[in-house]
């Protein structure tokens, strides 16, 4: 019988992670403990559909649930009440202007039912050294020069793995990842990782996957040339009231 996590990492950072395959059953997903937020190891993580998640305080802590959030780019739902509402907006979307600004917001946003936020200083770090690295992206939307809503994530060759979005004004965050699928699936991009499920993601079109199915997905579209490098040019500026 093959064994289950949690598995202790090795300390150096380029160590490979274990199967995705062997992470817990309870609690669901739990793969790894310990290691470090080099980016050789966040980058060989998601490579292998695992991410970072731990409380200050905690161990760092590795999961990789069962079944596994996803959005198709092509799915994204707005309601009509909420793109009859864009229709005369002036808000405009953006990326990779104020990667740092947008984790900043992500981490102080209020999440019910939860106290406090898994986005540490020392996460805080990491993630903006992948983004000067060209591999963490973030997507912002502007009203004139305020930011009123945005994502960040992780991407590897043509998979996007979404991390953390808010809302500085309301219907910020939709905006943001509406944006973000349309232009994915511009470029031929099938899937946005959403890691758990939540009821907002779900209203707005996420699904389930089975975490084998996910795993063969991402294992062969990680594989796939991407866009490594600023996204600002490529992403372009969107008018947010295209989306309505």
């Amino acid at each position: 019988m093959s064994t289950l996590g949690p598995f202790l990492l090795d300390e150096a950072s380029d160590a490979p992670f274990p199967p995705a395959e062997l992470s817990a059953r309870e609690p669901d997903g739990l793969l790894a403990i310990g290691g470090d937020l080099a980016p050789v190891r966040l980058l060989n993580a998601y490579a292998g559909g695992v991410f970072p998640w731990f409380s200050e305080g905690q161990p760092l802590l590795w999961w990789s649930p069962d079944p596994r959030m996803v959005f198709r780019t092509g799915g994204v739902h707005l309601s009509t009440r909420f793109r009859r509402g864009l229709r005369g907006s002036r808000w405009r979307v953006c990326a990779d202007t104020a990667f740092a600004e947008v984790m900043q917001a992500c981490a102080q946003a209020p999440r019910p039912g939860q106290d406090g936020t898994w986005i540490t200083a020392d996460m805080h770090r990491a993630y903006v050294q992948l983004h000067q690295l060209g591999y963490a992206h973030s997507v912002e939307v502007y009203d004139e020069q305020t930011l009123v809503g945005g994502i960040y994530g992780v991407s590897i060759g043509r998979m996007f793995f979404g991390e953390s979005m808010f809302s500085g004004r309301s219907g910020g965050s939709k905006v943001a990842l509406a944006a973000l699928a349309r232009t994915l699936a511009g470029w031929g991009w099938p899937l946005i990782d959403a890691q758990v499920e939540n009821p907002h993601l779900l209203r707005m079109g996420a699904e389930h996957l089975p975490r084998a199915v996910f795993l063969q997905q991402v294992r062969s579209l990680v594989e796939q040339p991407g866009q490594v490098g600023s996204w600002t040019r490529a992403f372009g500026e969107l008018p947010a009231a295209a989306l309505a």
